[in-house]
């Protein structure tokens, strides 16, 4: 074999999937099969932020795919490549939905290409949010949360809890009403989000609990009490929404759960900042190895 052929066997060749939810609607995502299995053979599932569309997440996934693991990023329905409808105002999509249909397919999808009973369910920000009201949560075998936590803007900065107070109460409701979506992009803050999307991330965050307030109403599964599985939490102390406050409102929904949390300080990782998103830019991949060893243990 040439020099050329064994590199090219330690490099993950990502392919496009579909699959179908439970209520019918079809997904879209991006798998990247372990270059090089790992004697414990591992699947790992990246579930997005709010708006944050799969693309973002595809350097860490490649290298996480090189290190040995079989990786799946895929798009929420109403978003990116998941979007099906003419514009996004036109999306039923609710943010229940990315938990109680979207991410179950997907867990499933994954266990059956990788052969494995359970996978990681790896979620960044809202991705993490989402695991007390997944059906078949018995196919996660740990869950890693990145800047994952409640987002309750009283638990915030007062800086930042002004701002998000705006967007959230002012910008969301209006927007949606007006518009019949919420606009996004222009802000900075993701794609647009369709109307049901941002009508719950508005209620869920302008209280403590997030999705808990939806619990009985909107949700009536409810599974929290009964995940017993290792959950790791990663934050950054300049984070303004996952705050050591939103991150405990989270974990403690969990009260059977072996939980674990790590809270990063910048400039002991030689970098200025990390905040919310920064975790996955290429510009911080010195932070990936801590990541996969909290997917590894």
């Amino acid at each position: 074999m040439s020099s050329a052929q064994a590199l090219d066997t330690l490099i993950s060749h990502p392919r496009p999937m579909t699959t179908v939810t439970a209520d019918g609607v079809t997904l879209h995502g991006i798998f990247y099969p372990a270059a090089e299995p790992r004697s414990t053979p591992s699947a790992v599932l990246i579930c997005s932020g709010t708006g944050i569309k799969q693309g973002f997440y595809r350097s860490f996934a490649q290298w996480l795919s090189e290190r040995g693991h079989d990786v799946l990023t895929f798009d929420y329905r109403g978003i990116g490549a998941s979007l099906h409808e003419s514009h996004v105002r036109h999306s039923k999509a609710r943010k229940q939905d990315w938990g109680q249909q979207d991410i179950p397919a997907m867990l499933e999808w994954l266990a059956r290409e990788s052969g494995l009973e359970q996978v990681t369910l790896f979620g960044h920000s809202a991705g993490g949010q989402f695991t007390g009201v997944i059906p078949n949560y018995r196919r996660i075998a740990r869950m890693v949360g990145v800047a994952s936590s409640t987002g309750y803007i009283g638990y915030s900065p007062l800086h930042f809890r002004l701002l998000a107070g705006g967007l959230l109460k002012l910008y969301m409701p209006l927007a949606n009403g007006v518009l019949g979506y919420t606009p996004c992009q222009w802000i900075g803050w993701g794609e647009d989000l369709p109307p049901g999307v941002a009508r719950q991330w508005s209620q869920w965050c302008s209280s403590p609990g997030y999705v808990a307030n939806a619990l009985g109403t909107d949700i009536q599964q409810d599974y929290h009490q009964q995940l017993q599985l290792p959950m790791t939490f990663i934050h950054a102390v300049d984070d303004p929404i996952a705050t050591r406050g939103n991150v405990a409102d989270l974990t403690r929904l969990y009260p059977a759960a072996q939980i674990r949390v790590q809270t990063l300080i910048p400039a002991q990782h030689g970098l200025k900042h990390i905040g919310h998103i920064d975790f996955f830019r290429r510009s911080h991949q010195g932070l990936w190895p801590l990541l996969a060893k909290a997917i590894e243990e």
